[in-house]
């Protein structure tokens, strides 16, 4: 398994494409494809067909759309800017990635 600095309900920002500037909570991470879904990113309109057996109504729907886990980069919350990610263990022995700009450990 792939082991990605970005996990699920990190604060990232989007760095290249359509979206870039763009700043988001991961909501799914998919391995298999290499990409994240971010909320309010990648926002595309999809039309749907009614569903009576659901109580779905048709219409329009507008849902986020992945992109490459290469595009987005991890918000640090005390430097407030997108920062690289390492990993370090504390005295206690547990691993934790902190923010390389400033040193301070990513929740």
């Amino acid at each position: 398994m792939k082991q990605y600095r970005v996990h699920k309900d990190d604060k990232v920002m989007v760095v290249s494409g359509k979206d870039k500037g763009k700043i988001g909570k991961i909501l799914k991470i998919l391995r298999k494809k290499d990409r994240v879904l971010v909320e309010q990113v990648n926002v595309v309109k999809r039309h749907t067909k009614a569903n009576p057996y659901q109580q779905q109504p048709g219409g329009i729907v507008e849902k986020e759309m992945p992109i490459h886990v290469s595009n987005v980069m991890v918000m640090c919350d005390a430097c407030a800017s997108p920062t690289k990610v390492g990993y370090r263990y504390t005295e206690d022995g547990k691993k934790v990635r902190f923010c390389k700009k400033c040193n301070e450990i990513i929740g």
